[in-house]
């Protein structure tokens, strides 16, 4: 292939090296049974040459890629996936962690090169024959062609991305989404003809699949880029067709602590994740350990981002003005109202269990830590708040500050707490040692009763009761104002009685 007056390749040796010897065997094999070209396509020859190793391998022949899969399975004993998609292909996952992806040609192309140009974005649209690889008819010595019907070299050269074809996304209008999770993840610009396509197309993205919209999303939350590419989809305005909760906040004013709108504060919330998540030390000098911990869960720094940009959803939802103070701007329960939003959407955009529940708990708390901010600010702040804190949002309290410190630093209004950042670090430091020196120690020992115990020695009917009366009980524990099982049921005998009274008033 040349271009500007250039010949491109890559050397033989590059490209073998990336098939252990074993799959580069019996590759040859079925190249052999089943004749014809194979070539290395898409991400694996763009990283190659953005000297990266692909992490998995995409091949492209002229017809029956399942067969390919299926035979080389046979040889391989790996694990055959079907791909589904209309012009046939498949996924081979390796005992040794690798993938082997096969498709054929696209829509009828007779060629690799017509086939390329079907593709999504040019710097995707890139090919090396690898057949001649295999069958050892090349030597390590020799340069290999690459096939760039599209521009795709001059596209990675300026770092840019750019749709391969002008039917790009009415093919697929999922990448629209594509382009800018290659964009974030890459750390490329996006062409602007390509952003006018986005635009005038962007409704279409309700033809495609929630699970696929979730998963390009979630790939773009995992990258260092999130909030670029999610302020880029808002300037297109794709965004309000995947995300139209968002947009509900886009104008919408808040008191004088913040100095951005509702939306712009959540992207703001967004950009300031990324910033901590990436300097912890820095935001939390005395406690980052704890936070690295926490974030080693899998996909916990994905459900982060997803909890900054959704924080306030809640808010266009709960707006009221309080005319008592002022014409105040007020937002009351837009934390728990933010839950439930989040529940909605995660629904529609098929999350898995523990993400929404973790995204959504994160949400339905982000108030709390400055409601103790502003207390220990007056100097009221008790241990009791900090224990009812620390148990009730449990192993999340590193992801709540997280959330707090993104919230704090993208709220910077003229009546925003001087230092909030450093309250913010400090009040975390405080709930670790009162977890350390309180609530792991109780939770750790046996339980000084336990619901048997309510009903053998106080004779209670087992019901919700005694869950309120044994969190009482812990409670109590953890403030060491008991200490003895005697003690426990005295005050568990207290609080059934007392609870017992305040049903008998309502009714």
């Amino acid at each position: 292939m040349r271009q500007n007056g250039k010949d491109y390749t890559l050397p033989a040796v590059t490209v073998s090296a990336l098939f252990p010897h074993d799959l580069s065997e019996k590759l040859a094999i079925v190249l052999r049974e089943l004749g014809g070209e194979i070539y290395l396509v898409g991400g694996s020859v763009r990283d190659l040459l953005l000297g990266r190793v692909p992490s998995d391998l995409d091949l492209t022949v002229a017809c029956n890629a399942e067969q390919w899969a299926e035979r080389l399975r046979e040889l391989t004993n790996g694990t055959y996936v079907a791909l589904g998609r209309e012009e046939g292909a498949a996924r081979l996952v390796l005992r040794q962690g690798l993938d082997v992806d096969f498709s054929s040609f696209r829509d009828g192309a007779d060629s690799i090169a017509e086939d390329l140009k079907k593709r999504d974005i040019t710097v995707n649209a890139l090919a090396v024959p690898v057949h001649d690889v295999f069958t050892k008819r090349c030597q390590d010595q020799d340069k290999l062609s690459i096939i760039d019907p599209t521009g795709g070299l001059s596209d990675l050269k300026r770092q840019q991305v750019r749709i391969a074809g002008k039917k790009s996304f009415s093919d697929d209008p999922l990448r629209m989404l594509r382009i800018f999770r290659c964009a974030a993840v890459l750390d490329f610009t996006i062409d602007p003809d390509t952003l006018e396509q986005v635009q005038q197309q962007r409704e279409s993205i309700g033809r495609i699949a929630t699970e696929r919209i979730a998963y390009e999303l979630d790939v773009i939350m995992g990258s260092p880029r999130a909030h670029w590419a999610f302020t880029a989809m808002r300037n297109c305005g794709l965004l309000w067709e995947i995300l139209p909760e968002l947009h509900k906040g886009q104008g919408m004013g808040q008191p004088a602590s913040h100095h951005l709108d509702v939306f712009e504060h959540c992207l703001e919330a967004l950009h300031q994740m990324e910033q901590v998540l990436a300097r912890l030390d820095h935001y939390f000098p005395a406690s980052f350990c704890a936070m690295e911990a926490y974030l080693q869960a899998k996909h916990r720094k994905v459900q982060m981002k997803w909890a900054a940009l959704l924080h306030d959803v809640g808010k266009p939802f709960t707006y009221g003005i309080n005319k008592n103070k002022g014409g105040r701007i007020t937002f009351y329960n837009h934390d728990l109202c933010g839950a439930a939003i989040v529940h909605d959407i995660a629904q529609r955009l098929r999350w898995a269990k523990e993400d929404t529940a973790s995204i959504a708990r994160l949400i339905a708390g982000h108030m709390r830590p400055f409601f103790l901010a502003n207390n220990q600010r007056q100097g009221k702040l008790t241990l009791k708040a900090c224990l009812r804190l620390v148990r009730k949002i449990k192993e999340h309290l590193p992801g709540l500050f997280l959330l707090a410190m993104s919230d704090a630093l993208a709220g910077k209004g003229e009546a925003s707490p001087q230092d909030i950042e450093q309250e913010v670090a400090g009040l975390f430091d405080r709930l670790l040692r009162v977890e350390e020196e309180h609530v792991t120690p109780v939770r750790s020992a046996p339980p000084l009763i336990t619901g048997n115990d309510l009903i053998n020695e106080l004779h209670l009917t087992p019901g919700p009761l005694f869950r309120i009366i044994l969190d009482q009980v812990e409670e109590a524990c953890m403030e060491q104002q008991i200490s003895t099982r005697d003690e426990a049921l005295a005050l568990a005998v207290l609080k059934a009685q007392k609870i017992m009274e305040q049903s008998a008033k309502k009714n």
